[in-house]
């Protein structure tokens, strides 16, 4: 790394985690880059020999790629949106203090309008390590979800709508006020957050996005099929609605 990047003194790097990739003898590195306008989350794949390395995902192939995705987003249960029997069923994770993940509510709530046919499902991914407050927003974001599905996502837009009005200092009055606004009880929801439980529950959201190579905010699983960003060029609206309703007509 040294060899390759020292020569940007602006650039420091964090190794985040080194374990073998689903490709046999191909190790996968995890880095956190920072420089003076934020931090990125990149991966890098090893040859065995150590002699080369490249950067992307790697991709699932054959007849039907994404069925180990989908079976384990089977344990997927965060707030719903749609029809329980919906043929796509897709998982978002996200953290309420990504800015990434506020440009892509938009496009959602457009797909969502536009494919009755989809099914939706909010997944807590808080990425602590960047941003502050997120783990405190999941866990308003999980207790309220579990008291009120509807308010949950009255909740998720209202909170984008005022993130950077909320600050680590303030956290906890502004979401209480945003849980009040979305229908919700902010007395009932607030000592939910209290419980060592709640905590236990976002981290098994985390561990679920983990297992499914999820670094980064929004990352989308259309039946599976992995999906990162959803706004600008990062994965463009048509393209994703093509990809939704291939599989809507193609649903068995």
């Amino acid at each position: 790394m040294k060899q390759m990047f020292g020569w940007n003194q602006e650039l420091s790097w964090k190794i985040a985690e080194v374990k073998p990739s689903e490709a046999p003898g191909i190790a996968q590195v995890t880095v956190v880059f920072s420089t003076p306008q934020g931090q990125q989350v990149t991966r890098i794949y090893i040859t065995p020999d150590e002699k080369y390395a490249f950067t992307g995902e790697l991709v699932p192939f054959g007849a039907d790629p994404f069925a180990a995705a989908r079976k384990e987003l089977a344990a997927a249960n965060g707030p719903v949106e749609g029809p329980k029997d919906a043929p796509v069923t897709i998982v978002e994770f996200g953290d309420l203090e990504c800015p990434a993940c506020k440009a892509a509510q938009p496009n959602i709530t457009k797909l969502m309008q536009e494919e009755p046919k989809a099914k939706l499902i909010f997944q807590n991914f808080p990425l602590e390590e960047i941003h502050k407050w997120a783990l405190t927003g999941a866990k308003y974001l999980d207790c309220l979800g579990r008291e009120n599905n509807d308010a949950a996502w009255k909740f998720i837009a209202t909170v984008y709508d005022h993130q950077s009005a909320v600050n680590e200092q303030n956290v906890d009055q502004m979401l209480k006020g945003y849980v009040k606004d979305a229908g919700g009880n902010p007395d009932t929801v607030a000592a939910c957050v209290a419980k060592p439980e709640t905590e236990q529950r976002v981290k098994q959201s985390e561990a679920l996005g983990e297992k499914l190579d999820v670094t980064s905010t929004p990352t989308f699983f259309i039946n599976g099929r992995k999906i990162v960003g959803f706004a600008g060029n990062s994965a463009p609206y048509d393209a994703v609605k093509a990809m939704v309703d291939y599989d809507v007509a193609n649903s068995k």
